[in-house]
């Protein structure tokens, strides 16, 4: 088997193609909650904090002077991607609990009894006819 023959039966397997959608899909999400939490939930806190800008928190470390930038310490952004974050685990935190929870489920479900093999069903059968002879 080729190397390319290969990488096509890894590429195909029904994991790997479920992962890239995940990743796909976690990308757009988290630039929806980016976006929320820069465009929607940190206006209103700043406002309440006294009409605070977040993204505009920082720090300045050093002065720009002839041939150096300034250099900026921007912990309002940092406080921002920390928002970010807990909000994203929290909602793959409930994803999680979720599908353990339906896993338990399944697993509390008493499973069907085995069916009896053909020997145990035909000695049932004879023994039966003997009982109503």
């Amino acid at each position: 088997m080729g190397m390319m023959s290969e990488f096509k039966d890894f590429a195909m397997r029904g994991n790997v193609v479920d992962m890239a959608v995940g990743i796909v899909i976690g990308g757009a999400f988290g630039k929806i909650v980016s976006s929320f939490v820069a465009d929607v939930l940190m206006p209103p806190i700043g406002l309440l904090l006294g009409g605070v800008d977040f993204s505009d928190l920082s720090v300045q470390l050093q002065a720009a002077s002839e041939g150096v930038d300034e250099v900026m310490l921007n912990y309002g952004s940092f406080i921002q991607t920390v928002v970010d974050f807990i909000i994203i685990a929290f909602a793959i935190f409930m994803v999680v609990r979720a599908m353990n929870s339906m896993k338990k489920k399944e697993e509390e479900a008493p499973a069907a009894p085995p069916k009896p093999s053909e020997e145990v069903v035909l000695l049932q059968e004879i023994r039966d006819a003997l009982k109503s002879s």
